[in-house]
């Protein structure tokens, strides 16, 4: 398949811009922001691609008015890049072509709760904790935790995942349906609420993942699922990451049901002890919850806690009150920052891979060694039950030597996790930072039908341009 190259795409004229400005501002009023700060703040991003901030935000508020505005910019031909809350870590909110920035945080709604077939209907600008605070009353609760309070359409654009993913899959197995408006401003209802479907192409896993590259997600339908009877969470130290790794893979080959299984290596540790004032012992860590009944979850952590003593690991301490168990997991979700006041004022450099479970322990400890033979300084902290660990290096991008050192480390990193068969980013996503892995990672052919579908859906190239593929 020879696939035609997707559009070039250059930033719009001034004279372009001034103009789409005026009729944004006409239509929406004090929903759009052009000065610095806030365009700034939208290309802000958490690594160290350089801020590239668009020309234009706009704030809609529903479904129509997101149309109505990319319907405008396909008109004019002007680049559009959807916002949720920021927290994507490579690059994806960037403007490398200027344009507009569709921010949808006012789109807040929690449309419909269906508690007898555990589902909701929700705007894109909910958050994961607004969700769960809004569904706890009724005993229902959305599993997918990727540690930052994200928005749930930039959930489904980067597929997040995060802690709960051993037990309760990722965005993609917990989307039922989406709206999207396409980059021509058509709306677009991709299925029903039913659990399963044998109807058509799945359109609703096509935009899953996709970036902001396809279109912007304007309704989202959800999985949801029962609070569970009882929950347990604890901590067990081990002697090397290797171990830590070796009794992660024990554990999931034996099919013991644990809900979250987290490594985190000394360093981490150590960051995570000051930041959290917590005093955890300074050795990799397996922090493990579990869900289920009350004699489901004792045997599951007895289970575990044989597995752990195999290869050298415990005591296994249990955190038996909430706000201690609660207390914990902040500070796991908190290891990004923790991590950055190991190095204060250098940059924090966040990526991940994932790995078959079965190459975990190998892939981590050459990383481990691979950090150590550097000189750098780079937390390790992962969700090892499916495979997925990040690495955080911290850096003066001041020094030419420590970025080049930090960019062969990376890419060490990645080439040796294709190399063992798994994949660039278990789920930050591609953004800007990683298009080049895709063409190690995916066949030509592969690579050729997605641009296919990418020049099929937006042949302007102006939803999220820079983004995914290279133009």
């Amino acid at each position: 398949m020879n696939a035609p190259l997707i559009s070039s795409r250059s930033r719009p004229s001034d004279a372009v811009i001034a103009a789409f400005t005026a009729e944004l501002t006409n239509r929406y009023g004090a929903h759009v922001a052009t000065s610095m700060a806030v365009r700034e703040q939208h290309g802000h991003t958490l690594t160290w691609v350089k801020n590239q901030p668009p020309d234009v935000v706009v704030y809609p508020r529903t479904t129509q008015e997101v149309a109505d505005i990319v319907r405008l910019c396909a008109q004019r031909n002007v680049p559009v890049v959807p916002f949720g809350t920021g927290t994507s870590l490579e690059g994806h909110i960037n403007a490398p072509f200027g344009g507009v920035c569709i921010d949808v945080s006012l789109m807040k709604q929690i449309v419909a709760v269906h508690e007898e077939d555990l589902d909701c209907v929700v705007e894109p600008g909910v958050t994961r904790k607004e969700l769960n605070e809004y569904l706890r009353d009724r005993g229902l609760f959305f599993p997918i935790d990727p540690g930052a309070d994200a928005s749930i359409g930039g959930m489904v654009s980067t597929r997040a995942s995060g802690t709960n993913a051993v037990r309760y899959g990722t965005m993609k197995d917990v989307v039922l349906a989406l709206t999207v408006v396409l980059p021509n401003g058509d709306i677009v209802k991709t299925a029903s609420r039913a659990k399963k479907s044998s109807a058509g192409y799945d359109l609703t896993h096509l935009f899953i993942g996709a970036e902001g590259t396809l279109g912007i997600v304007t309704e989202i339908t959800l999985k949801l699922n029962g609070i569970p009877e009882a929950i347990s969470a604890g901590i067990c130290p081990f002697p090397s990451v290797k171990a830590a790794c070796d009794a992660v893979i024990i554990t999931i080959q034996s099919g013991i049901p644990v809900a979250r299984i987290e490594l985190l290596d000394e360093v981490q540790v150590k960051a995570v002890n000051a930041h959290s004032k917590l005093s955890l012992p300074e050795s990799p860590l397996l922090l493990l919850e579990f869900h289920g009944t009350t004699a489901g979850v004792k045997e599951q952590a007895e289970s575990f806690g044989e597995i752990a003593a195999e290869y050298g690991g415990g005591p296994f301490e249990w955190a038996t009150k909430p706000e201690d168990r609660s207390r914990l997991w902040q500070a796991r979700h908190d290891a990004y920052w923790a991590a950055r006041g190991l190095r204060p004022g250098a940059q924090s450099v966040a990526t991940d891979v994932c790995v078959p479970i079965s190459r975990l322990a190998e892939c981590v400890d050459e990383t481990k060694q691979d950090i150590l033979e550097s000189g750098l300084i780079a937390p390790i902290v992962g969700h090892v039950g499916d495979g997925n660990f990040h690495v955080q290096p911290l850096i003066d991008t001041e020094n030419p030597a420590e970025v080049a050192a930090c960019e062969a480390f990376i890419d060490r990193l990645v080439r040796r996790a294709l190399a063992m068969e798994g994949t660039s980013t278990g789920e930050h996503g591609v953004g800007q930072k990683k298009i080049k892995y895709l063409e190690i990672e995916y066949s030509t052919q592969a690579l050729d039908l997605m641009r296919v579908l990418k020049r099929a859906v937006d042949p302007l190239n102006i939803m999220n341009p820079g983004k995914v593929f290279a133009l």
